[in-house]
């Protein structure tokens, strides 16, 4: 098979050391508004999403500030990246101040036909472990598009919901989120390119992020709740500096529905299992 074809990429595997450390906690804390968690307690869900990167030098980046592809992910030349969605299952804490490692693997690989164009659809598995036990495991869906306008309205209004957490995505925190994630997507922080190259009206507040703050308001809302599974799926983009909300309800015991939108309608849904 030629290694051109990115379903050769199925099976590759790495694995990511890291120390879950004060000084990034801090930082990641000072981001969200909220206190730090002390050694020895346990990380706020999807805070993992901060640790385990691999970075690259300048010379190693692509002309969107990602890591050039063909490396461990597929090649998806002139084509735009978005995380996609993905699921998580959560089996014990990740604990602060401690030695952690993530294992990757491309899981699947898939060329589909889209109504915007051709789509390539990356399926990542993540393995989290701590002290020899799995605390996390993860699916995160990458979809690489053809450069084609951006969907900016969902059509879906946002449901009722029994909480809601209004969000205000200004530029400083997309910022401060890019690098407490080390992620160097410029349509999180480059006006001049996300407009001109990308093609948005504005500044892409980060799928990652919705995600983030709409199971912490979950969590807030619900702060006996036990976290046991949580899929996510983003539906079109949300642009800061305009306001949105992140909200939810319980649909029934056990599980609930959770979203994010603004007055252009859902911009992402989820759903929570928890004891």
């Amino acid at each position: 098979m030629s290694v051109t074809d990115p379903s050769a990429w199925i099976g590759r595997s790495q694995r990511i050391d890291d120390h879950l450390s004060a000084n990034l906690l801090t930082r990641i804390a000072a981001t969200f508004g909220q206190a730090a968690p002390a050694p020895g307690e346990a990380l706020p869900p999807l805070w993992h999403w901060c640790f385990f990167q691999q970075p690259q030098p300048a010379a190693a980046l692509g002309g969107d500030g990602h890591p050039a592809r063909g490396g461990f992910l597929p090649p998806a030349d002139n084509r735009n990246r978005m995380w996609a969605g993905g699921r998580l299952e959560f089996h014990a804490p990740l604990l602060a101040g401690a030695a952690a490692h993530c294992v990757s693997t491309i899981a699947q690989v898939e060329e589909k036909a889209g109504r915007s164009g051709q789509l390539l659809f990356v399926t990542l598995c993540h393995e989290y472990f701590q002290d020899g036990r799995l605390a996390l495991r993860e699916e995160q869906d990458i979809v690489y598009r053809e450069p084609t306008p951006p969907k900016l309205s969902s059509g879906q209004p946002l449901p009722e919901a029994e909480w809601r957490e209004p969000v205000a995505p200004t530029p400083t925190l997309l910022f401060r989120y890019s690098a407490v994630t080390f992620n160097g997507h410029r349509i999180h922080y480059d006006y001049p390119y996300v407009t001109a190259t990308e093609g948005y009206p504005g500044l892409v507040v980060h799928g990652p992020l919705i995600a983030t703050l709409s199971l912490g308001a979950f969590c807030r809302a619900n702060p006996e709740a036990r976290l046991r599974h949580f899929a996510y799926r983003g539906l079109r983009p949300l642009i800061a500096p305009q306001p949105f909300e992140v909200g939810g309800r319980i649909s029934a015991p056990g599980q609930a529905e959770l979203w994010a939108g603004d007055g252009g309608g859902l911009a992402q849904r989820g759903a929570v299992q928890f004891d």
